[in-house]
């Protein structure tokens, strides 16, 4: 086996999108009711790299949200004032 090293023509989950990538999504219900997604990730697919870079980036974009839900600012930092 040859490893090779090279970098990726699209290197951001934005660049990427879900078409760039051969995630599923399977969706289920916990114990409370509520609906639950996750992204499910073929380690045997030719476009690894991109679907951990998709799946990585709308995990930060999701933090970014609740963040911007809880404390008012997406970075996690309260806002100065």
């Amino acid at each position: 086996m040859k490893i090779v090293q090279t970098r990726l023509k699209k290197t951001t989950a934005r660049e990427i999108t879900s078409k760039g990538a051969s995630t599923r999504v399977k969706r289920s219900r916990d114990a409370d009711g509520k609906l639950l997604s996750y992204h499910v990730i073929d380690l045997s697919s030719e476009t690894i790299d991109r679907d951990l870079t998709y799946v990585f980036g709308r995990n930060v974009a999701r933090a970014r949200a609740e963040n911007k839900k809880v404390i008012g600012s997406a970075d996690g930092q309260p806002a100065k004032r």
